[in-house]
């Protein structure tokens, strides 16, 4: 447990779930990244191009590569924002509905399975672990700039 760093713990688990989420996309004919960003636009509404990137945490050229992707598969369409008509919303078709809910369902058992392996207290720790970590971060309090 002394070499473990709580950066390698985060970062081995991610690769495992990334890795395990990857491998069951393959039997729906999709990529984590994919059914990620399927997940990510509103379903009934669309949503911004603009605002997809920030909301996956993605820069906008790897997000444009999936996009382009995703939309010569069928699964988006790109319409004029009716409130703002320099913008463009994207809309799911309905196969990329049925990858969407796909998607869901394979997110949705993996919590369910974690929860039925890890006791309420602990998942709440866990999360609460992740708050104070995101807000460390946030709040700039891990690395301080100091001026020279």
């Amino acid at each position: 447990m002394k070499d473990l760093t709580i950066d390698y713990a985060l970062r081995a688990t991610w690769q495992a779930v990334s890795k395990m989420y990857n491998e069951e996309a393959k039997n729906y004919g999709v990529t984590m990244a994919i059914g990620f960003t399927l997940l990510s636009i509103d379903p009934k509404e669309g949503t911004p191009s603009t605002a997809l990137g920030p909301k996956m945490g993605m820069e906008a050229t790897s997000l444009s590569r999936i996009l382009k992707n995703i939309e010569e598969r069928g699964f988006i369409q790109r319409k004029p924002n009716p409130k703002d008509g320099r913008g463009v919303l994207i809309h799911l078709t309905a196969l990329g509905l049925e990858k969407r809910k796909e998607s869901k369902d394979v997110v949705l058992r993996f919590n369910e399975v974690v929860k039925e392996n890890i006791s309420e207290e602990n998942l709440m720790g866990f999360f609460k672990t992740m708050d104070i970590i995101n807000k460390l971060i946030s709040d700039k309090k891990v690395y301080i700039k100091t001026t020279n």
